[in-house]
């Protein structure tokens, strides 16, 4: 462990930063090397949250090309989940039972807005790429 990042973890440790802190002075060690840990938290950029989630899918499909170009505002994705809030218990029922015969283990009754940030937070890192002979698909966040 080098040195500046165990002076961040000591003040981390002492009070002296919280932890969002720590972390953005972790990250900006890895993408800018020269002395960060005397820069003063408050100055350092926080992360870009991204706007939309990308769906790209260049396919052939019986002899011809078929592109599908997708981008969904993330501020969709909050908005259904407060939107599932208004949906009767009996409703979400059938739709996790159809969920779970489509092989999606999902519980819609257990999807709360505090639980969206954390993947939104977490869909910055998103990339998939799936690629075979005849089909592209690549989704990402941006």
């Amino acid at each position: 462990m080098n040195e500046q990042r165990k002076q961040i973890l000591e003040m981390l440790a002492e009070g002296k930063l919280t932890v969002d802190e720590a972390e953005r002075l972790l990250a900006a060690l890895d993408t800018e090397p020269a002395a960060v840990a005397e820069t003063n938290p408050e100055q350092l950029p926080r992360p870009k949250r991204p706007k939309y989630l990308r769906v790209v899918v260049d396919a052939k499909e019986n002899g011809e090309q078929a592109h599908v170009n997708v981008r969904v505002p993330i501020q969709l994705l909050r908005a259904g989940v407060k939107l599932a809030g208004l949906i009767p218990a009996k409703a979400l029922d059938q739709a996790n039972d159809e969920l779970q015969r489509s092989g999606m283990p999902i519980d819609l009754t257990k999807l709360k807005p505090e639980d969206i940030d954390e993947l939104i937070d977490h869909l910055g890192d998103l990339t998939v790429d799936v690629t075979d002979h005849e089909s592209k698909v690549h989704v990402f966040c941006e």
